[in-house]
Order: structure tokens, then C-alpha cells, then sequence
């Protein structure tokens, strides 16, 4: 298994549990992870806010791995995350996470995804 196979596993437990636990034991101190927003997060204790806040931006949450490769340092993982947000609304967005990876740890994690599906439907009146 790569680094990439034991990340997709720790984020579908984390998915399921809450726990992010085992998702953070994969991350080097000095980890930086970014989404579309301009923020930047950093180090175990950034990613542990990271990995909280995205999975409280939903009732539920399930990430299905499409596509997944792992080469020279960088794992690409193409996925589909389906659930509800709070409040119910159901859910579903295609996305694309990178993980450069050094000493056996994720160094850095980036993620692009459809934001348009965290808008609600649009006003008619």
C-alpha cells in the first residue's frame, strides 16, 4: 500500500467516525494544507482545525476515491463527496486532492473541488 491507499482509508474512517485521529497520524509536523480558500493551515495543530472544520460543514459525509496515483513524492486522488450539510440539504461535489509526500508523511495537501454545490438552489422569486 502507498501512502496515497493509507490516506484515502484514514479520511473515509475519519468520514465515518469523526475521528480524525488516524487521518492526522499520516501528516508531518510541518504539513500545510490548503482548500480554495486563501487561507493557508499549518503544522498538527492546523491540520487538526483543517480536518474538524471540513467535517463540520456537514451532517454526513462520504468521499468515493475515483481515481488514485502515486509517484515521485505526490499522490493525486480524484473523488466524489456525497452526504448532507448542516441542515440537511443533500449533497454531492467532484473534486481533486494532491499530497506531496516525504519520509514515509504527507508534507503538504491541496484540494479543488465544486464549490457551486455548497450554494443553495437559487431564489425563483
Amino acid at each position: 500500500m502507498t501512502i496515497t491507499d493509507d490516506f484515502m482509508a484514514a479520511l473515509s474512517t475519519a468520514e465515518s467516525s469523526g475521528d480524525v485521529s488516524g487521518l492526522l497520524a499520516l501528516h508531518a509536523e510541518t504539513v500545510t494544507l490548503r482548500n480554495l480558500s486563501d487561507r493557508e493551515w499549518s503544522g498538527l495543530e492546523g491540520a487538526r482545525e483543517f480536518w474538524e472544520a471540513y467535517l463540520g460543514n456537514f451532517d454526513d459525509i462520504g468521499s468515493e476515491f475515483t481515481e488514485s496515483h502515486e509517484a515521485a513524492g505526490m499522490g493525486v486522488m480524484e473523488w466524489v463527496g456525497t452526504g448532507h450539510l448542516k441542515g440537511g440539504r443533500e449533497i454531492s461535489y467532484p473534486g481533486v486532492s494532491i499530497i506531496e509526500i516525504a519520509d514515509g508523511k504527507v508534507q503538504a495537501f491541496r484540494t479543488y473541488y465544486d464549490s457551486a454545490a455548497f450554494v443553495g438552489p437559487a431564489d425563483t422569486h
